[in-house]
């Protein structure tokens, strides 16, 4: 049995005006005030960032955006740099979701330049690999997942990603009402965790928290929380319910 914390984070993705996101935030609060077992991070939309850390503040909820810029400042223009989402209280970011990656132009490439922004302004990246249908389909899952970690993590060291979190989302399960089953899950993150362990070796290996993402709902998280290598679940529509996204967070009970 790990000793690893379980995770649960949400992201609400580009839903919820500011006051709706307040709201919502202050529900999950009250739901999971007694959960002292799982960090609990929820990622809103930027514009919605400040009015959620505000309620959020003195509970066991963390707040996460959704993506960073790798520079700290300049003319780039509809960008956020790490130390802005600092200042309005983040701790943790998502990077290299496989939505920004179909659909906004992020690379592995990319994806390196953002870690190490977020790691220098002490934020928690939350760095997300996975493969499409056609992929799987062809047997090139773990070729897939072999290359966004090590392009991803090319050029760091060990103690440069004791904060880091991985979130094995699989693109054909992401809002389709598909999910990977526990042992496909399991699978992939077991790859994930032995490529960690060639490349940082056995410490950061045992350590390294790796998420589900996928489809994921009150009645399944459990079953994917029993796998030895799952850590916890980067939630989508489910977390934007503050109901069903304690319900997840509860996964124990």
């Amino acid at each position: 049995m790990n000793k690893r914390t379980p995770f649960i984070a949400g992201n609400w993705k580009m839903y919820k005006t500011s006051s709706e996101a307040a709201e919502t935030a202050g529900q999950l609060t009250s739901l999971v005030a007694d959960t002292t077992d799982v960090d609990i991070m929820i990622a809103p939309a930027f514009t919605a960032l400040d009015a959620v850390s505000k309620v959020i503040k003195a509970s066991r909820v963390s707040l996460g955006a959704q993506n960073l810029y790798w520079e700290n400042e300049g003319a780039y223009t509809g960008e956020v740099s790490a130390s802005m989402l600092v200042s309005v209280g983040c701790h943790y970011v998502i990077i290299g979701h496989s939505e920004r990656r179909q659909y906004f132009g992020e690379t592995d490439a990319s994806v390196n330049h953002k870690i190490r922004a977020a790691i220098k302004a002490n934020l928690i990246p939350v760095v997300c690999v996975g493969e499409t249908e056609e992929e799987r389909d062809s047997g090139r899952t773990f070729s897939i997942l072999d290359k966004q970690v090590k392009e991803g993590l090319n050029n760091y060291f060990a103690k440069d990603l004791e904060s880091l979190v991985i979130a094995y989302e699989p693109v054909w399960a992401i809002g389709t009402g598909k999910t990977a089953t526990r042992d496909q899950a399991q699978e992939a993150h077991q790859y994930i965790r032995s490529v960690i362990e060639d490349l940082f070796g056995d410490t950061l290996c045992q350590s390294i928290r790796i998420l589900y993402g996928g489809s994921v709902k009150p009645e399944n998280i459990a079953e994917l929380m029993q796998m030895p290598d799952i850590d916890g679940a980067l939630v989508g529509g489910a977390s934007l319910s503050a109901e069903s996204f304690s319900k997840i967070v509860q996964f124990r009970k």
